[in-house]
């Protein structure tokens, strides 16, 4: 008959044993009568319904695998297992359900003692782990039992295992018990449930968390040392106070594992927090460096543009005095943000070293308990400690108070005034021989019809619908417009003079292109690696190209309004020319206007 229990010591407790008792806890007596509640009385022979009776003369005892269990177990847990008493059960009076009366001489009653089958001591509990996995090993296989069976002479293997051995022996006639030799004509596999159990219950505990567990630690108050910890609850756990099922389905280990784990946790946690301290200290670094750079930026500013209205001879004043107030306002909002993020940077700074330094106090704890004990408030104590940097800020918008100043306050002022261009052409050697020029060569466009019979150089673009500005710049300050009106593609931009002009190219920066390109109709990007869009809010018609070669500096503007498009910032290496593609027209009329330069002189 078979019960349900919940633990492994349970198993060991009600495991069925020898003919004539139920060994550890009570059973039924030599008498027939049972020693524990809810178990069916057993016949005279045995310790369950169905068991062999007992030899004649011969002193009942249990089958090998389980009675050497129960001392590793006991051992392992604390409480001494008594061997049966002639009298009922192994603990003090009878048990419930026997007879008071005193069997025959022929039974003396043994004396109280520690029950000790042979094998490492008892007092061992190292030992009597070994011996307890031992004892739950295959003889064959060497493995923890599979399905177990028992033979007539009382030994257990996995039922695989037998079988196999027994079918090597066919060719023998007889089958034999690999540890006994016992022979068998026609053995018959007794299933050991009780075993099977056991070995489950077995296999499902942490019991080396049990059995390593030998460390000095602080003692329960109503048992021995408490040598467990709950990973999951973060807490010191007493076998015995304990209730398993609590932490049936938790992370427990013993005290020294424990110990290891959360101290490599905590420098984990320790680990980033320095990390992140790093950072905000760089990152602190860094904006109080661009605060000292934004600062020094607008007093040069503030001499440029009045360097500008002063070429002006003062009499746009009040101009001069409207872009002073919006560079203020940039340096202002610029500063408010840097100073707000300053002060943001350096309190998540101070929270940091706070998390750090509580880790570090928690980490030169060295007894173990007090480390342990407190770890399941500091998650709460750190939580808001650790930030991420993730510094991100706006460029100071110097762009707006550079380039050709003089001519934007002046156009401001006169926007019907159209300047006649200055003497910025293109270069005909250089042109694709799809592209049709103006007799000036400030004018290009894309031709529909079939290549111009044009002689081919390696100055010629041959792939790429291109040509460049007659003029290489290699110093100086330089400002010219493209008008762009009505098109729908185009690229505008300058180029090294040694760049490639063969074959398809990639219009970026490592290549020796600086440009910004109009794209599906409306978009605009600046050709960089990957490209960056542009913030246009209204159809482009003129483009301003601003080159300062010696500061290393191309901007590009909105000519009609002088709003800024995109900076390029640059260490030139060699002569740069002016860049221009008109893109390819189609038969539906779309980008057939061409591009025309409207040099300006500053």
């Amino acid at each position: 008959m078979l019960f349900q229990v919940q633990t492994l010591k349970e198993q060991l407790a009600f495991a069925p044993l020898g003919a004539g008792e139920w060994w550890g806890r009570g059973g039924v007596s030599q008498a027939g009568v049972p020693a524990l509640p809810l178990l069916s009385p057993a016949r005279r022979g045995g310790g369950v319904t169905g068991s062999p009776p007992a030899e004649a003369g011969r002193e009942p005892r249990p089958p090998a695998a389980l009675a050497r269990l129960v001392p590793g177990w006991e051992a392992a847990l604390g409480p001494k297992l008594w061997p049966l008493s002639r009298r009922g059960s192994c603990f003090s009076g009878p048990a419930p359900g026997t007879h008071s009366q005193e069997l025959p001489p022929t039974a003396p009653r043994s004396p109280r003692r520690p029950l000790h089958l042979g094998g490492p001591s008892p007092t061992a509990p190292g030992a009597m782990a070994c011996s307890l996995k031992d004892e739950l090993l295959c003889s064959i296989c060497l493995s923890i039992y599979q399905d177990p069976v028992s033979l007539g002479c009382e030994h257990y293997f996995c039922r695989r295992c037998i079988t196999e051995h027994w079918v090597r022996q066919e060719a023998q006639g007889a089958r034999d018990c690999p540890e006994c030799r016992r022979t068998f004509a026609e053995p018959a596999l007794a299933p050991s449930l009780k075993l099977a159990n056991i070995v489950e219950r077995y296999s499902a505990f942490p019991l080396d968390a049990i059995l390593n567990a030998r460390r000095a630690a602080r003692p329960c108050q109503a048992h021995d040392k408490v040598k467990l910890f709950c990973l999951t609850d973060r807490a010191l756990l007493c076998f015995f106070c304990d209730e398993p099922a609590l932490h049936e389905q938790h992370q427990v280990t013993g005290i020294d594992d424990a110990f290891e784990e959360l101290q490599r946790e905590l420098k984990e946690q320790l680990q980033a927090l320095q990390d992140s301290e790093r950072e905000h200290t760089e990152a602190l670094q860094l904006l109080k460096r661009q605060l000292a750079e934004t600062k020094s930026s607008t007093k040069s500013l503030r001499t440029t543009i009045g360097e500008a209205f002063e070429r002006l001879h003062r009499l746009l004043r009040e101009r001069q005095k409207a872009m002073l107030e919006e560079l203020e306002a940039d340096t202002a909002r610029t500063l408010t943000d840097i100073e707000q993020k300053v002060q943001r940077y350096s309190q998540q700074l101070r929270k940091v070293q706070e998390g750090a330094q509580i880790l570090q106090e928690r980490l030169a704890e060295t007894d173990r308990h007090t480390f342990l004990a407190g770890m399941a408030s500091l998650s709460e104590r750190l939580k808001g400690k650790i930030h991420e940097t993730n510094l991100t800020y706006e460029d100071f918008p110097t762009s707006k108070y550079t380039g050709p100043l003089q001519y934007t306050i002046w156009k401001s002022l006169f926007q019907d005034i159209h300047p006649v261009p200055a003497a910025l052409t293109l270069d005909p050697g250089t042109a694709h021989q799809r592209l049709i020029l103006s007799d000036d060569c400030t004018i290009v466009a894309y031709g529909n019809l079939h290549p111009q019979p044009l002689q081919d150089s390696p100055k010629r673009f041959d792939v790429e619908v291109s040509v460049l500005g007659s003029e290489a710049f290699s110093s100086g300050v330089h400002y010219w417009e493209v008008v762009v009106a009505e098109k729908t593609q185009w690229v505008i931009g300058l180029a090294h003079e040694a760049a490639s002009r063969k074959g398809s190219i990639q219009i970026q920066p490592s290549r020796g292109f600086y440009c910004i390109v109009m794209h599906d109709g409306n978009q605009y990007s600046a050709c960089t690696e990957p490209w960056t869009r542009l913030n246009v809010r209204d159809k482009l018609d003129k483009v301003g190209v601003f080159l300062d070669y010696d500061q290393g500096l191309l901007i590009f503007y909105n000519a009609d309004d002088m709003s800024w498009l995109y900076t390029f910032r640059e260490k030139f290496p060699g002569k740069l020319c002016s860049y221009f593609s008109p893109g390819q027209s189609h038969a539906n009329g779309k980008n057939v206007q061409p591009l025309r330069i409207n040099t300006v002189r500053i």
